[in-house]
């Protein structure tokens, strides 16, 4: 394997999509492009707020799966670590020196759970999300087994209706039983309201996380009634940030999406009525693709097809454009209205995916541009760490 220090050692259109120095449009396509002076904007914006809400921020790593965007959100933004939702995803930002690591859903597979103990070696603290007292036990024997320890946020279900418990009696229960273990430590509850974030309205969003305030409150209440202190209170999105930054109970953030913002995170509405990609955030991430093909007098042919991107929360927008539109897609293609005739051949175009999550994991780097030419050439880390 080719030493991803030294980029001189790869072939650009083979190996890598561009090198550092090279002009933004030599880039082969299709391929991922950050425009870093947005990134870099957005990454302190949302530092300054967490920091002026007195928040924590908790990165999401499995937004963006890289562990250069990780640090540069530490560096910019103050972020204090990341969550990652699979055990594989976390040993990479462990191997790539995070130190604060959250794994933001459950871990019941036996060697699943005994890669999850061995984290710490790396000096990563580490931290594990827990609905279910048998999950207890294997926790605590793996970090015995390994002379580590794991800490335990109890996951709460507040509307999203996967994982967590429902009622503070369980979550005293297994907090509980938790302080009881050996080799674990309670740290608090997390409460992500993940079914709310995309919903496009302000105020249905806010009606549905004054519902979840309310259960962690209750929960908060029943831990200090049972003599437990609970550290941190864990959640929030890039649609709701800060609902749980002002709720008074909530002290870690959970935002991923803002740092790159996507199509379908842009359509959602602020308090004022407006697009948050209109002003509260920019587009900073992007997939730069190649007219291949114009045959058809009102139709461009790009390079940009089902495989370069997810198209789970629709077709990509293209980014300044309104006289042309992506319409459709398949393997290898995507289709561009284009009734004036205005594109030919081998023109670029920026597309704004619809999901940036996704459409991150099927790319191996990440392209950084600032005033025309590439800066930087980023691996995705994590990029198919899904176990």
């Amino acid at each position: 394997m080719k030493d991803l220090s030294n980029l001189n050692d790869f072939e650009v259109g083979y190996d890598i999509p561009a090198k550092p120095g090279m002009d933004e449009a030599d880039i082969q396509t299709p391929a991922l492009v950050l425009d870093l002076d947005a990134l870099e904007r957005n990454i302190k914006k949302m530092g300054d707020y967490a920091k002026a809400h007195s928040m924590r921020h908790r990165v999401h790593g499995k937004m963006h799966k890289s562990v250069d965007v990780a640090k540069l959100q530490e560096k910019l933004g103050g972020a204090v670590g990341v969550c990652c939702q699979k055990v594989s995803e976390a040993e990479v930002f462990a191997r790539g020196g995070i130190k604060d690591i959250l794994v933001s859903n459950q871990v019941r597979d036996p060697a699943k759970i005994d890669r999850l103990a061995r984290l710490p070696k790396f000096g990563s603290r580490t931290i594990v999300c827990v609905d279910d007292l048998e999950n207890v036990a294997d926790l605590s024997s793996a970090a015995g087994l390994h002379g580590t320890e794991l800490e335990v946020f109890i996951e709460i279900d507040c509307g999203a209706g996967r994982c967590g418990v429902t009622s503070t009696e369980e979550v005293v229960k297994i907090a509980k039983a938790v302080k009881a273990a050996d080799n674990l430590k309670f740290s608090g509850i997390q409460a992500y309201q993940g079914a709310m974030q995309h919903m496009d309205s302000y105020d249905d969003r806010k009606a549905k996380l004054d519902i979840a305030i309310a259960m962690v409150e209750d929960a908060v209440a029943g831990l200090k009634d049972a003599g437990i202190t609970c550290e941190l209170v864990s959640g929030g999105g890039t649609g709701s940030y800060y609902f749980e930054s002002n709720s008074g109970v909530y002290n870690e953030l959970q935002c991923g999406s803002y740092a790159f913002m996507d199509a379908d995170y842009g359509r959602i509405l602020d308090k004022e009525g407006k697009r948050i990609d209109q002003g509260e955030w920019e587009n900073a991430f992007f997939i730069l693709t190649s007219v291949m093909s114009h045959a058809k007098s009102d139709k461009a042919i790009v390079d940009a097809g089902l495989k370069a991107q997810s198209v789970d929360s629709g077709l990509p927008v293209i980014f300044g454009r309104d006289d042309v539109e992506y319409i459709k897609c398949s393997d290898e293609h995507g289709v561009v209205m284009d009734p004036n005739g205005a594109l030919k051949v081998n023109d670029k175009l920026k597309l704004v995916p619809g999901h940036c999550d996704p459409t991150a994991n099927v790319h191996d780097w990440y392209v950084g541009v600032r005033n025309g030419k590439v800066e930087c050439v980023w691996p995705v880390s994590a990029r198919g760490r899904a176990y």
